[in-house]
């Protein structure tokens, strides 16, 4: 069900929410959170489809914020959908003029009661996402660093303001590299003296990649350029010889260890909806992730 409303009001919004779930039949239940979006028109359509594929593992009230023609008067039009893509509600809030300064007054009263709020940015991200008014409403706030024009640079402002419930796609997407390392350094090696992250050119998940090795590890950890896609090559300088791993194709790696036969591990590039399913499953701070963020911070 959709529901358009033009020229309209918070109040005006929760009433036809309110008719939408008496027609399906009962009263919104078993929504988990509330996911606060943070986007431009051209960008809604791909982040709202990520939203509804997370919804499925994570039923939630979808907020996107929208601003539009900011020297025109303030008008709010709603678009408000139910029931169709996912098991909880869409709310696309188009805030013209002034009203879009003002954007986590409209929010605010739309928030699922007694339940989380998580706010995301999947274009460029506020310098300091705890201090942005929508990222103030959430306790979890999810960047992504590969949107940002200059990411290096936006990892370190991200650095710099770091509150407990910041995280970054960017980091997310080093997941399945992270648990395949440490899995790997977890058998027997011979002292590790240095190591390499390869990516293409301005990767942030090889550059947080490298941070985590260098503050778990205390080792030198350098960022190399490779061809991509994403990032291909882990390398690590030992007293045994050279451990590598890696990921040319996108899909399957090649683990290699002094001694040992090659190993070849699925090791596929996700995308935006499993990126996020994931950070919405968690709610409490990373602290591995600001650890590794530390690593960006002026000496």
């Amino acid at each position: 069900m959709t529901i358009d409303l033009t020229e309209t009001s918070t109040g005006a919004i929760h009433d036809a929410l309110q008719q939408a779930r008496r027609r399906l039949g009962g009263p919104a239940s078993g929504m988990v959170l509330t996911l606060i979006i943070v986007t431009d028109e051209s960008a809604q359509y791909d982040a709202v489809r990520a939203a509804n594929e997370a919804g499925r593992e994570h039923p939630c009230r979808v907020l996107v914020v929208i601003t539009r023609r900011p020297d025109s008067s303030s008008r709010l039009d709603a678009e408000i959908r139910v029931g169709e893509t996912s098991p909880g509600e869409t709310l696309l809030l188009r805030m013209y003029g002034p009203l879009g300064q003002h954007a986590d007054s409209v929010v605010a009263p739309l928030l699922m009661p007694d339940t989380p709020v998580v706010t995301w940015w999947p274009g460029d991200p506020p310098g300091v996402p705890s201090a942005d008014p929508l990222g103030v409403l959430a306790q979890r706030r999810i960047t992504d660093a590969a949107a940002a024009s200059a990411p290096r640079q936006c990892l370190a402002a991200l650095a710099a303001g770091y509150r407990p419930g910041d995280t970054d796609l960017s980091w997310t997407r080093a997941t399945p590299w992270r648990s395949l390392l440490a899995a790997t350094l977890d058998q027997p090696h011979g002292t590790i003296h240095s190591g390499t992250v390869s990516a293409e050119q301005g990767n942030p998940s090889a550059e947080l990649m490298a941070a985590w090795l260098t503050s778990r590890l205390h080792i030198p950890v350098a960022s190399q350029t490779s061809a991509g896609p994403g990032v291909t090559d882990v390398s690590f300088t030992t007293s045994d010889g050279e451990i590598t791993l890696t990921r040319h194709d996108g899909r399957v790696a090649h683990l290699r260890r002094p001694g040992q036969p090659e190993r070849r591990v699925a090791l596929h590039r996700r995308e935006t909806p499993e990126l996020l399913t994931e950070e919405l499953r968690r709610l409490d701070p990373d602290e591995v992730y600001a650890e590794s963020l530390t690593q960006f911070e002026p000496a």
